[in-house]
């Protein structure tokens, strides 16, 4: 019975992903997205303060539109600086459903920089805040009525967590590593609840990236990013960008699941799940960028959605560069 937590539309498509809704809840990943690229704080706390302005981003992600119950993620972000721009703050909140699963998160981020080299920086990070994890026993659709483990109403809970990291950058690299999801598995205190509010579970990411800039009008900017939570599949993006006129970001992605150590218990073939990405960001002013990715599935789930469309857009509250300079931040 405790299988039995999410809609069917939602279930099915699980299913056609993972091969199973067991495998998927017990190895929950954290709510995913592509336009990170373009601002590293929804996966590593050290990137507060990276661009050294006052910035506010918001993005909005509907997945696998037409399936219903598919995920949604709502995000907006403060960033800011102190300190002559050596301590770097940033404000996160998100808000991610799963069919009738119902999450909000909330952290505040620190990170201070170290100068180590004339443009080169090393930076660590430290987010602490809460997780609140909902379930909506309304939108469930049980196949055994009157199911004790399924709640009436508005199931929640809410746990304390952390997230940490590092990043290195200077003007033509960057690479960074971080883990979200730090305390919550220790301090829920609902293990009773877990069971239809499955608790978010640690997630390592490792990214790196470079920019060549081929003259004034044209640059290229590859990076990847490695993600893994050590129950479910490990995710790998490999991305590549090219900057028009120093205003407009076009590229795309490839995101596949890799096998880096055994991982015998999944009950799929995990380089299956592979999908592409294509991206666009661009300046309609000095102070703002907006941004569009779209996602298309590579495997059988490409034949039951319309595939993924991401929205952010950016606002640079300090008047002080144009965008032919605040382009070229990772």
């Amino acid at each position: 019975m405790k299988r039995k937590i999410i809609t069917r539309g939602a279930c099915i498509l699980v299913l056609l992903v993972s091969g199973g809704c067991w495998n998927r809840l017990h190895a929950q990943q954290d709510a995913q997205f592509s336009q990170y690229i373009f601002n590293h704080i929804y996966i590593n706390p050290a990137y507060a303060g990276y661009r050294e302005e006052t910035t506010i981003h918001a993005f909005f992600r509907s997945q696998w539109t037409g399936v219903p119950g598919a995920p949604q993620t709502a995000s907006l972000a403060f960033d800011g600086t102190l300190n002559n721009k050596r301590i770097g703050l940033a404000l996160q909140v998100a808000e991610d459903k799963l069919g009738a699963q119902h999450n909000r998160s909330a952290y505040g981020n620190y990170s201070y920089k170290i100068q180590t080299g004339y443009t080169s920086k090393l930076a660590f990070g430290l987010g602490v805040g809460f997780v609140q994890l909902g379930l909506d026993g309304k939108k469930m659709d049980p196949l055994d009525q009157g199911d004790v483990y399924i709640p009436e109403n508005m199931q929640t809970s809410i746990i304390f967590d952390s997230r940490a990291g590092v990043l290195f950058s200077d003007e033509y690299f960057y690479a960074g590593f971080s883990v979200d999801n730090l305390l919550a598995m220790h301090l829920d205190g609902h293990k009773d609840r877990t069971l239809l509010t499955p608790t978010p579970q640690p997630h390592y990411y490792l990214t790196a990236g470079a920019l060549f800039p081929f003259s004034d009008k044209f640059a290229l900017r590859p990076s990847f990013l490695l993600k893994d939570d050590r129950g479910g599949p490990t995710s790998l993006d490999l991305n590549l960008f090219a900057l028009l006129n120093e205003r407009i970001w076009v590229g795309a992605s490839y995101r596949t699941g890799v096998v880096l150590y055994d991982k015998s218990y999944l009950e799929y073939d995990p380089k299956k799940t592979n999908a592409v990405v294509g991206l666009a960001e661009f300046f309609i002013s000095d102070q703002i960028r907006v941004g569009y990715a779209y996602d298309y599935s590579l495997n059988a789930l490409k034949n039951y959605n319309y595939g993924t469309h991401e929205l952010s857009v950016s606002y640079y509250i300090d008047n002080q560069r144009s965008y032919s300079e605040r382009c070229y931040k990772f």
